[in-house]
């Protein structure tokens, strides 16, 4: 049988099932129980396969070690267990290796590798950057990135082991769990809306408060409390309870800047034990039902009509007093009168088109006469 074995390719010769030796490119003839089977010469493992009836299968290529030419044209190396073996091809990465021995054509290509240990987190400071974001690494990277607004705490194992400051962090993925928690750094607000309290004389109230905070030491606020912000939220809603409970709705629409002033303090006080800073707690709604709303409506609308009347009544008064005094001075005074009479003139003429005027009397007594008609004799 004439077997013909090309460039790029090697041939591995079996007789009786047992191998005799690797060939190179070139045309070879066998007979009876020999074979040749081939291998493609590439960067990746070297792969010897045959088929039977039961499949393809392959060769382990550590029954070639004893053909000292396959020794001499091939790269040995063993990938353990607990560490990543990175395989480059002239420098390009190719794969990642799994746990044992692996051959590879030298050829014509520069094979090179990196070990990684899968029992360390830290990446080696001269680790390929663009590996990061090759994607058969992807599983055992850990990526963190902080803003400028965060820190992280980083915990290895589910202990904690450091703070990190803004950027962007990697981590191995491996033996040891990793996980960092984001723990915002600049002001925080709490929002409690439409909390639903009932009043001392039994009105059902929704109100709405706003909180704003810092956390003042991240690692005891994450590490020595249950979710600090759930406790925070539960700690507001139960100091806003405790107040309103006591208190009828009267007194509470009247004292809302001590309510505010009272959830601050109080805020505070709870704060210290969260490891955070309070700066600010306050009321921002108060919204009563709707029977109660309408009743408070009326209410005021009665209210403001009472003083508009009032006010009417006392401006009426004034009005008839300022007349009343007017009146007294024009009677004691007949140079007054007449001048009180020449101006209501002066307005009435600024309305009047024309006039005719006919007799002997002066210009002034004609249109007094005219428009306000003769003076009665006493």
């Amino acid at each position: 049988m004439k077997t013909i074995v090309n460039e790029g390719f090697k041939g591995f010769l079996f007789k009786n099932g047992k191998f005799v030796r690797m060939l190179d490119a070139g045309s070879y003839t066998t007979f009876g129980a020999s074979r040749i089977y081939l291998a493609a010469v590439s960067p990746s493992q070297i792969v010897v396969s045959y088929a039977d009836k039961s499949g393809t299968r392959l060769f382990d290529p550590r029954l070639f070690l004893k053909d000292a030419s396959f020794r001499a044209q091939t790269t040995e190396v063993v990938a353990n267990d607990g560490e990543l073996t990175l395989h480059f091809a002239d420098g390009n990465f190719l794969e990642i290796l799994p746990a044992g021995k692996h051959f590879f054509w030298k050829g014509d290509y520069r094979h090179s590798f990196l070990r990684l240990d899968l029992s360390r987190t830290e990446f080696p400071e001269d680790f390929p950057e663009y590996l990061f974001s090759a994607r058969a690494l992807q599983p055992y990277v850990y990526t963190v990135s902080v803003s400028q607004k965060q820190k992280a705490l980083l915990f290895i194992g589910k202990k904690f082991d450091r703070v990190l400051e803004a950027g962007v962090h990697r981590f191995v993925n491996g033996l040891k769990p990793v996980e960092a928690k984001l723990v915002d750094t600049c002001l925080l607000r709490e929002e409690i809306v439409g909390q639903e309290l009932l009043t001392a004389d039994k009105v059902t109230l929704r109100i709405s408060c706003t909180c704003s905070y810092r956390i003042a030491d991240i690692v005891k606020a994450v590490t020595e409390t249950d979710d600090y912000k759930a406790q925070l939220h539960t700690a507001f809603q139960l100091a806003l309870r405790e107040f309103v409970e006591e208190k009828r709705l009267d007194d509470l629409l009247a004292c809302k800047g001590e309510l505010s002033a009272y959830l601050l303090e109080t805020m505070k006080q709870k704060g210290e034990a969260l490891y955070l800073d309070i700066e600010e707690a306050a009321v921002k709604d108060i919204i009563l039902p709707g029977e109660i709303r309408d009743i408070m409506n009326t209410v005021l609308v009665a209210e403001k009509r009472a003083q508009a009347n009032v006010i009417t009544r006392r401006e009426e008064v004034a009005s008839t007093r300022s007349l009343l005094n007017t009146a007294r001075l024009m009677e004691e005074n007949a140079t007054l009168y007449r001048l009180k009479e020449m101006e209501y003139v002066e307005r009435i003429c600024e309305h009047v088109g024309n006039i005719t005027l006919n007799g002997t009397s002066d210009l002034l007594s004609q249109l007094t006469s005219a428009l306000c008609g003769k003076k009665k004799k006493d």
